[in-house]
């Protein structure tokens, strides 16, 4: 019987899972999986490491599983697998972890009482993050459990870096820049050496691009600044996310449109970004497969940004020694990357258009001042990381 880490990501409608095996040197992934549709017409599905899947199941149209019934029947297909693992801890992401958090937390009721606090920081993500936590908790209560914070990579970020020019009356109730993507941020920082120790021990910007996206400037392994700021709707455009907006924009929708809060909460996270320049898809495949204009005007608009962002890291980073691709988009669309690194020609990058065809990992020339590169993330393995350190240091 081997000791395992189960690792969950819980969305608004989904849990993801993975089941790590606690081997000396490093977690090993057993299984994944994830139960999508929470609300209304859940689906179940686990698969082994080479894609076969072990177990289904799908509940009628209507049925409102929510986190806490996901919880249970995930707990329920782990017990077919008591014989062959030994459950000694559950890693959770979660967005947020304010100001007080910059490493894992072992969770309890008082840890629980200050992340809901945060949940006005983050509406969207925190509750559903926090839900399986407490399903567990009931299920399990002897079960150790780990939160993993998104936030926490960057809080070692310059004072000046996380600071708005606000009067501190307001900056003082933890307004102020946050930063996203953490976890994903930590482990591409936890690899680069691998792949490139100079640019490791010098100056990159990674750019995770997916469904959300973000870029984050490192000095040494270290978070120096990020495109994402108090919330993860702000700096690049998204799926559905509009990016960095003019405050003014907000006064105007309040205004002359008459739009509430909650309204402009839905335009800025759910109607906008790609979905909202294309009025077609978020999906950047289903866009770069498209002859409509304001298809090609999303890309765009999306590869500009980045462009723009780029440059204002390379500018806190005082120059530029690497350029790393990850996320759903950075590691697929080849298309994406070849734009972006092309704009970045200004800053020393010089394109290899085959190896960027291939794949990389390595995709500037040999000679190339600045190098690019792309390296697929791995935030459960880093959840999974830090709930054995965690549970093994308390």
């Amino acid at each position: 019987m081997q000791n395992a880490i189960l690792v969950l990501n819980a969305g608004s409608s989904s849990l993801k899972f993975s089941l790590f095996a606690d081997h000396p040197d490093e977690p090993e992934l057993q299984l994944r999986g994830q139960i999508e549709g929470l609300n209304g017409a859940p689906h179940f599905i686990a698969r082994d490491t080479a894609g076969t899947i072990l177990d289904e199941r799908r509940w009628a149209d209507g049925t409102q599983l929510g986190h806490d019934g996901a919880a249970h029947h995930l707990v329920e297909f782990l017990q077919d697998y008591r014989d062959r693992y030994r459950l000694l801890a559950v890693g959770h992401r979660v967005v947020h972890g304010g100001q007080e958090y910059s490493l894992p937390v072992r969770v309890d009721a008082e840890l629980l009482k200050k992340l809901e606090k945060l949940i006005p920081l983050a509406p969207l993500h925190q509750p559903h993050n926090l839900a399986p936590i407490r399903a567990l908790a009931e299920r399990a209560p002897q079960l150790p459990q780990v939160a993993c914070f998104d936030t926490a990579f960057h809080r070692r970020q310059p004072e000046l870096a996380q600071l708005f020019a606000l009067p501190p009356s307001i900056t003082e109730r933890g307004v102020r820049r946050y930063g996203f993507h953490g976890l994903s941020y930590e482990y591409i920082a936890s690899v680069l050496p691998q792949f490139a120790p100079e640019a490791a021990a010098g100056r990159a910007v990674v750019a995770h691009l997916g469904n959300g996206a973000s870029l984050c400037a490192m000095a040494a392994g270290r978070s120096m600044a990020s495109t994402m700021g108090f919330t993860a709707v702000d700096g690049l455009p998204m799926g559905t996310r509009c990016g960095n907006l003019d405050p003014g924009v907000i006064l105007y929708l309040m205004d002359e449109l008459k739009m509430n809060a909650r309204a402009i909460e839905t335009l800025i996270y759910k109607e906008s970004g790609l979905l909202g320049v294309s009025g077609i898809s978020s999906d950047m495949r289903e866009l770069l497969d498209s002859d409509a204009p304001r298809a090609a005007l999303a890309v765009d608009l999306f590869v500009y940004r980045i462009g723009r962002e780029i440059g204002s890291l390379a500018a806190a980073l005082g120059g530029l020694d690497a350029l790393v691709f990850t996320g759903g988009i950075g590691e697929h669309a080849a298309a994406i990357r070849e734009r972006v690194c092309r704009d970045a020609a200004w800053l020393g990058l010089a394109f290899d258009e085959a190896a960027n065809e291939a794949g990389g990992p390595r995709i500037s020339t040999a000679s190339s001042p600045v190098s690019a590169w792309v390296i697929p993330t791995n935030e459960e393995l880093m959840i999974a990381r830090h709930t054995r350190q965690t549970i093994s240091s308390t």
